[in-house]
């Protein structure tokens, strides 16, 4: 067993490789990661459509396994998220192409073993109607949710800062959607960063509502980098999520300040690969 002297918890890391090693081509970042200590990775959706060119998903499959990692989470299609885009889920007139993107992610999910897949919800659109956005969005919602269920698999939906069309701003935001929802599968992904930014509670958070917590990400902040950077107590928010009875894993989704495998110093190599 590795040694946890000097953490306050338990719970295994993976490394966002959307956000960390990214000075590298996208083929090479879980060997990277492998070699820096890491046993398992998770992506945002590692294409740039919603439907991949087969090819690109067999060397992308083949990149990973030769690196002998575990993915154990992905994203569905976003949109053009350098354009400002955050997510097809609520996007009214992109109802066929976010359902092709389920199908390409679920099946990229089952050669690959990962059964979590991230659906952000998208921004509000000008000139639609919020309410049959939301509308949308809970049958989308229940669309991934069988998809996902066919493979054993859930569906985690996120808070966001930094864009200012998109909703959900806080876990109550998030939970007030599966509420509506009432899918066992369809979870709240608690990023620390996201909902520190935005004012959220995280006390509240995870003493609360860690039921309902399907992952966890963390950046500092404030400037989104490694652990460290900024004033976010993120060991005393893990320390209590595990004792509030969270077993799932801590996905490691910052922007390095300074080279991938030198921002990663705040995190033992013996830490690196318990996932």
């Amino acid at each position: 067993m590795a040694d946890l002297a000097g953490s306050r918890h338990a719970l295994p890391y993976v490394l966002n490789l959307s956000m960390v090693f990214t000075e590298l081509p996208l083929l090479e970042r879980a060997e990277a990661a492998r070699a820096a200590g890491f046993t398992a990775v998770e992506y945002w959706w590692p294409f740039e459509t919603a439907v991949p060119d087969p090819a690109d998903v067999d060397a992308f499959v083949a990149s990973v396994e030769k690196a002998g990692v575990a993915v154990t989470g992905l994203n569905f299609f976003p949109g053009d998220v350098a354009g400002g885009d955050r997510g097809l889920v609520t996007w009214t007139g992109r109802e066929k192409e976010f359902a092709h993107s389920v199908a390409s992610a679920i099946e990229l999910g089952e050669r690959l073993g990962c059964r979590r897949f991230n659906a952000l919800y998208g921004n509000r659109i000008d000139g639609a109607d919020p309410a049959g956005q939301d509308k949308l969005g809970l049958e989308n919602l229940a669309l991934a949710s069988d998809a996902a269920a066919r493979v054993d698999a859930e569906i985690v939906l996120e808070p966001l800062s930094g864009a200012g069309k998109y909703p959900l701003k806080t876990a109550a935001d998030v939970l007030k959607v599966l509420d509506e929802l009432g899918r066992d599968n369809v979870k709240l992904l608690a990023d620390l960063y996201h909902l520190a930014v935005n004012g959220d509670d995280l006390d509240k958070v995870v003493s609360v509502h860690t039921g309902r917590i399907g992952h966890v990400q963390i950046a500092d902040a404030p400037g989104r980098h490694q652990p460290g950077t900024g004033t976010l107590d993120i060991e005393g928010y893990l320390e209590k999520l595990q004792t509030a009875g969270y077993r799932g894993q801590v996905g490691v989704e910052y922007k390095p300040d300074g080279p991938s495998a030198d921002s990663l110093s705040w995190l033992p190599f013996e830490r690196r690969g318990l996932a």
